[in-house]
């Protein structure tokens, strides 16, 4: 198994459904879009995601969370320094977004 990425997403108080909805879109849209750069073909795994609905209420204040997983950390590596696409999407988030969290880990990889 690759490298898990957990991205958690608040949005600022502001933002409407509207601009949630399509940020969520366009979250789940990058499975697509974002290409190898040698193949030219989609190379993330697999990508999840939504608004979160744990009766816990441990959330502080997160309302959306997104599971992507890559083959390896050169594929992470890509996505998070150079994919176009990505970078772009992380860009749009300005005065969308208050806060965002990120978790990576190998599975099994204490």
């Amino acid at each position: 198994m690759g490298i898990v990425h957990i991205v958690l997403f608040e949005f600022k108080p502001t933002t409407t459904h509207q601009v949630v909805e399509d940020v969520c879109k366009r979250m789940l849209a990058l499975r697509e879009k974002c290409l190898h750069p040698s193949t030219q073909k989609p190379y993330l795994k697999s990508s999840a995601g939504g608004r979160d609905n744990s009766p816990e209420g441990h959330q502080g204040g997160f309302s959306h969370g997104f599971v992507v997983e890559f083959e390896n950390n050169e594929d992470r590596k890509y996505y998070l320094e150079k994919d176009p696409e990505h970078l772009a999407f992380v860009k749009s988030l300005e005065g969308v977004v208050q806060n965002v969290r990120v978790v990576d880990f190998e599975p099994g990889k204490f």
